[in-house]
This record gives C-alpha cells, structure tokens and sequence, in this order.
C-alpha cells in the first residue's frame, strides 16, 4: 500500500480531546465529526485539510479516552494515514479497527515539516520525503491490519469473512 500526500505536523500528547473535543461526541457521524477535527490542536485545521494529507506527529499519539470518535474523524476528514514515533495502544487499535493505517517511526517525525509531501510504503515501512529525498524506516502495516485497512475496517473485514 503506497499512500502519498501533504503533511500536516503536531506534537506530542495529542490526545483525543484535541483530535475531537468532547463537546461534538453527541454524534458518531463521521461526517459530522470531520467538521471539527482537531481544532483544539489547530482552530483551522478542519477547514485546511484536504482528502490525501498526512498527519505527522511525535510521541504519544492519540492518548487520553478510549473513544473511536477520534480515528473516525480523522478518516473522515480525508487524512490517509497518521505516522507518529509512538501511539497510544488503544489508539492504535481503534484506528485499526476502523480502517485508519497509521505507522510509527522514531526518526521521520523529527525531520518531516507541515507542507512537505511524503510517500509512505506501509508494506515495507520505508517513508520517502518528496520534499527533500530523504528516506526514513517505520514499522510496517502488519499483513493482518493491512487486510482490516483494504476491508474498510473490522466490521467490513467480518462481514466479509461471515458471507
């Protein structure tokens, strides 16, 4: 899976008050969530990001609640894929679960800045800044989440399996 796009940068300890504020979790319509991602991170973040982009960001990612609110709207704000140097664990699997690829690694976020354009090779785990040319390692999609992320997530990749 090669995912391309314009980065988008946060730090670390983003948590899941910042990727979608508690005041919005009145509803799980992913297009409705979308409409307010991560503005209490960037005020203007729902408006600037574009189906394609890439959010870059340190340590920590996704942590704080367990609600799935947040990988739903960071999908359905057209953002492909999250590359962090860590994640939260229930982040991770709840992004999994519902066809978010995200993929970490320790030295890309340092280097990559908002506005350059990265390639990401999930299978391999090879990121490329277009930008710049420079190459980094991640850890790759595991084939498993990789069949949940082609399916749309578990409850697409279950139906699948049951019919």
């Amino acid at each position: 899976m090669i995912l391309k796009g314009k980065v988008w940068r946060f730090g670390r300890d983003i948590d899941t008050d910042a990727i979608i504020p508690a005041r919005y979790l009145t509803t799980s319509e992913p297009s409705e969530l979308a409409k307010h991602v991560m503005e209490d991170a960037d005020r203007d973040f729902p408006s600037k990001v574009s189906p394609g982009d890439i959010i870059v960001a340190d340590e920590n990612f996704g942590c704080g609640s367990s609600r799935e609110h947040a990988p739903i709207a960071i999908k359905a704000s057209g953002i492909q894929v999250v590359l962090a140097k860590s994640f939260a664990r229930i982040f991770y699997r709840n992004a999994f679960n519902i066809g978010l690829p995200i993929l970490e690694s320790l030295e890309a976020p340092d280097s990559i800045q908002e506005g350059d354009v990265i390639e990401v090779d999930a299978d391999r785990g090879v990121i490329t800044c277009v930008s710049t040319g420079k190459e980094y390692e991640a850890k790759p999609i595991p084939p498993f989440m990789q069949e949940l992320i082609e399916s749309g997530g578990l409850i697409e990749w279950t139906r699948k399996k049951a019919s």
